[in-house]
């Protein structure tokens, strides 16, 4: 496995790194590898090398709405944190995956452009964002998504219009393909700034209040069920509260399991396991996660 820094000794390549210090969670074992590209031929240097030598890519942004198991992940993990560039262009925002989807919701405000106000509060990436067509508020990426950039597990770079990006409810395309998001372009309207502004006031306010921000966490933890709440399911399931180690389903709002000190992965699968069992038996309700759990294989 020297081979990888071998073979790329100029970039941000470090070996046997604890996963915990980089999720939202704080949990998750090592990493066999982890890098840090900084542009996209950089990226495209590594995919096709780990591709050829059969070595395992994770790809995560903000790695905030994943759960990562002690074992940790094998393989190489890419933080696309680095590659984070915004620009705006008439109506059009072109923002590098590895943005905070805060930041450009933050300059839509700036430029008077609407359509982004729903995210002004949601701590994740925007390769992220558009891999889980993220939402909220009524608000969802694949509303304003134009086109995707993606580099292909052959390490090639391909441009995918919204039309053929089967986005569905926390689905995309790129959950199946293997591609690697680089960067999105979102067709914005223009707006009344202040309207733009007092949105995103009220929904970060509506966050403060309902959310448990005050703790580390991997976000809404499961998808919401037809015809119910998960939240709701797990309150009513007498669960909220419950905590097994270090997790705990939050005091604050039951469809978040926040790490109340020393949670470990496991606690997190386990807890999030009991939930389910429990819910189905109460309600014949199957909670299906949204967050990603990811383990060594």
């Amino acid at each position: 496995m020297k081979m990888l820094n071998e073979m790329f000794p100029s970039y941000n390549i470090q070996a046997n790194v604890n996963l915990g210090n980089y999720t939202n969670t704080r949990v998750g074992g090592p990493a066999d590898w982890c890098f840090w590209p900084k542009t996209q031929h950089e990226l495209q240097q590594v995919v096709r090398f780990a591709n050829e030598a059969n070595l395992p890519i994770t790809v995560l942004g903000n790695a905030s709405n994943l759960v990562i198991t002690d074992d940790g992940r094998q393989g190489v993990v890419i933080f696309l944190t680095e590659m984070h560039q915004i620009k705006v262009f008439q109506n059009n925002i072109t923002a590098e995956a590895g943005a905070w989807i805060i930041d450009v919701a933050q300059m839509a405000y700036d430029y008077s452009l609407t359509g982004l106000e729903w995210a002004a509060g949601i701590p994740g990436s925007i390769g992220g964002a558009v891999f889980m067509n993220a939402g909220a508020y009524g608000g969802q990426i694949d509303q304003v998504v134009q086109s995707v950039d993606v580099i292909t597990p052959m390490g090639e770079i391909k441009t995918y219009p919204v039309a053929d990006l089967a986005f569905g409810y926390r689905h995309s395309l790129v959950q199946e393909t293997g591609d690697i998001i680089i960067s999105a372009t979102f067709a914005m309207q223009s707006g009344k700034r202040a309207e733009i502004g007092g949105k995103m006031t009220d929904f970060n306010e509506r966050r403060a209040q309902k959310q448990p921000l005050e703790f580390p966490s991997c976000g809404s933890v499961f998808k919401r069920p037809t015809g119910y709440f998960a939240g709701k399911l797990i309150m009513d399931s007498g669960l909220q509260g419950c905590q097994i180690g270090g997790a705990q389903v939050s005091t604050k709002h039951a469809g978040f399991i926040v790490n109340r000190g020393q949670a470990t992965g496991s606690d997190y699968v386990n807890l999030i396991k009991h939930i389910q069992h429990v819910v189905y038996e109460k309600f014949s309700v199957n909670l299906e996660t949204e967050v990603r759990v990811l383990g060594r294989k």
